[in-house]
């Protein structure tokens, strides 16, 4: 990345600016505004991250650089986080969006804003910038949201297709532990018993999110697809086919009435300019293009940019921690593409679709073109290479050689490819199957299979069968009934080199991804289909900018950390587990002293033919200090389940020095309805 270090602007900064709400309650802002620029357009990011400490990297990189382009970037920490005061309960409430208004009113008002206010964000920003626009603030202009959703049901880390993800366990124990950290001293004299209280009232939030298995006003609340007719505020969308939150670019740009388009590229869960695989682009260049069309009105021709912009990656071989990711940009002027075309091909046909050469666990027979009957009842540890929901960088987090997992899966093959075939958009898979338990779920992966029997994960989709008949209400599947179900594999743009072949891997488990169902289903499927978007352009269409941003962060490096992931069979148990553990080290931030330090580790094990031996334990650590201050929280957790019900405990410890000053033990169990 190319660092800038001069801008037309030169950048005076604010590291707690007050923004007093309504109700008495004290925001924390850094602000970083353009010197003698006079009234300028404000940029909010607002996020529970931590300004201080937590984002600060990545924060200063940023927000100086589209500073000194002539705007007052504003990076807020949530009521009850960091900083600011108050208490936080739950991710994207009533209470969490008003203050979002509440906060762009304030800056609007502002003798050095020009009462203009854009909105910018990645993941829980990225959210709550689309649901910010969704409510309409007068000042509110533009957003630019990265990695985000429009469906807080189908497209978020609590489910999939129904089916309940490991992610919403993992992602209760991050936030039992993000939200444990106090406020800086230097910044807080009152911070001891801010922290206190903040503790005591902290929510363990995974069995919350457990207990509501389907689609009900708790995710419609935030999810901007309930009245698309709404988004009346510009946005650009990103996303990377890397991460699991690759839909919303396509939905936003199709649905969205105001100007929209979105750019979705190779990368894992993080800013495009810094993201890997590369290529990373230059995002800000981009950003600030958007800015300066809608919030300063400049007439630079932004809004006729192409709709849909995306990175068509190549067959290459399997590499879950790839620096960087062959391929072309494809420039699409409407989304859907007149350069998309559907193409079907059934599963079990002998010629021109996919056929089941082999004799995967579970299978019976193969018939001709006109019939088949296949079991699938997959063991529980299928899924091992998937990688993380959301990664973040190059530890193994992204999908590996998927040729263990399709070994144990049902796979259907298409013929050898004499030339390429480039797939843009989402593919639909149809199956007639039916099911000896009540609960289960189906899980399909579109892959690239190499000459040499390697396998690339292209794209995954999963239906939990209760949801057979939507979202909205579930219903236990009747049981050895034939039924005819449907759903989308995530969205795509890919090109499969000659001489590969394209594979449909079907399984009923995909641990950890996915929570397992309380007992092994076998579906009997007697037919299906796949609808293929297929796309009609071939040479690179886009050049994006360089990535560039500010000077990065002045730290020192205390400790440095280490991160290992490993997956071992116990051969005496026959317990297999993935174990991550990941040290962060410890860090001195250079300009105001605090040190800072994070540790964690993941175990999620099960055996093979039991589901109910599923079991998940995170553990996190989080360090403070600066000179003879020093505080230190540990957030631990479990989930395991019986046939009837999920139990999920957790336990919050903290200390002050080498005191414990708190702690704190959880046990809940959800009733096992749908999942």
């Amino acid at each position: 990345m190319d660092v800038k270090t001069e801008f037309p602007f030169a950048v005076v900064e604010d590291a707690d600016m007050a923004i007093v709400l309504s109700d008495g309650y004290r925001l924390s802002a850094r602000v970083w505004r353009a010197e003698g620029a006079g009234p300028v357009p404000a940029v909010l990011e607002y996020i529970p991250y931590r300004k201080r400490d937590g984002t600060l990297p990545r924060d200063e990189m940023m927000h100086a650089y589209v500073a000194g382009h002539g705007y007052a970037c504003v990076r807020v920490d949530m009521r009850g986080n960091g900083d600011s005061e108050g208490l936080m309960t739950d991710e994207y409430t009533i209470q969490e969006l008003a203050d979002a208004c509440e906060v762009i009113e304030w800056l609007a008002a502002q003798p050095w804003c020009s009462g203009a206010v854009g909105m910018m964000g990645k993941s829980w920003g990225g959210f709550n910038c689309l649901q910010t626009a969704f409510l309409q603030p007068p000042a509110l202009k533009a957003v630019v949201s990265v990695c985000s959703t429009t469906d807080r049901f189908a497209d978020d880390i609590h489910y999939k297709g129904g089916c309940l993800l490991g992610e919403n366990f993992g992602w209760g124990a991050v936030m039992l532990s993000y939200s444990s950290r106090p406020a800086d001293p230097a910044l807080r004299p009152d911070w001891r018993a801010d922290w206190l209280q903040r503790l005591e009232a902290e929510p363990w939030l995974a069995p919350r999110w457990a207990a509501m298995q389907e689609r009900n006003d708790y995710w419609k609340h935030g999810s901007v697809c309930e009245d698309y007719a709404r988004m009346t505020v510009p946005v650009l969308s990103w996303g990377g086919w890397a991460d699991n939150y690759m839909n919303t670019v396509a939905r936003l740009v199709e649905n969205v009435p105001a100007p929209v388009q979105g750019i979705v590229g190779p990368w894992v869960h993080q800013y495009p300019h810094t993201a890997v695989p590369g290529p990373a682009i230059g995002f800000l260049q981009l950003a600030l293009r958007w800015w300066d069309r809608w919030l300063k009105g400049i007439e630079n021709g932004a809004e006729n940019d192409p709709a849909y912009r995306a990175y068509m990656l190549h067959s290459e071989a399997p590499n879950a921690s790839a620096k960087h990711r062959t391929g072309h940009w494809v420039a699409e002027e409407a989304w859907p593409s007149p350069r998309v075309s559907r193409q079907t091909l059934y599963l079990g046909a002998s010629a021109g679709g996919l056929s089941a050469p082999r004799a995967p666990r579970g299978y019976l027979s193969r018939e001709d073109a006109q019939g088949f009957s296949v079991q699938v009842n997959t063991p529980q540890h299928l899924g091992m290479h998937t990688g993380e929901f959301f990664p973040m960088g190059l530890n193994a987090e992204m999908p590996g050689d998927q040729a263990s997992d399709d070994a144990l899966s049902v796979c259907f093959d298409g013929a050898v490819l004499a030339e390429p075939l480039d797939l843009l958009g989402a593919a639909r898979l149809k199956l007639q199957l039916s099911s000896d338990q009540p609960l289960a779920f189906v899980v399909a992966r579109l892959c690239d299979v190499a000459p040499d029997g390697s396998s690339v994960r292209i794209a995954h989709g999963m239906l939990n069968l209760c949801h057979r008949d939507g979202m909205e209400n579930p219903a236990p599947m009747p049981v050895g009934q034939a039924v005819e179900v449907a759903f989308h594999i995530d969205q795509m743009a890919y090109r499969l080199a000659p001489g590969h072949r394209l594979r449909v891997a079907l399984s009923t488990t995909y641990w950890p991804f996915l929570w397992p169902s309380p007992l092994a289903a076998t579906l009997m499927v007697t037919g299906g289909s796949l609808d293929l978007p297929v796309h009609q352009g071939s040479a690179a269409e886009w050049t994006p900018p360089p990535p560039e941003g500010a000077k990065p962060w002045a730290h020192k490096v205390l400790r440095p950390g280490k991160t290992t992931r490993k997956i071992e069979t116990d051969l005496i148990a026959g317990i297999t587990s993935l174990i991550v553990n990941d040290d962060l080290g410890d860090m001195e931030n250079l300009t105001h002293g605090l040190c800072t330090g994070e540790s964690m580790t993941e175990l999620w094990e099960i055996h093979p033919d039991d589901p109910l031996s599923a079991r998940a334990v995170h553990t996190w650590e989080q360090r403070l200090s600066r000179g003879n201050w020093a505080v230190k929280t540990e957030a631990w957790a479990e989930m395991t389940a019986t046939a009837s019900h999920l139990r999920l405990q957790a336990r919050l410890v903290a200390w002050e020095g080498d005191n414990k000053v708190f702690e704190r033990h959880f046990d809940e169990k959800v009733d096992r309805r749908f999942v």
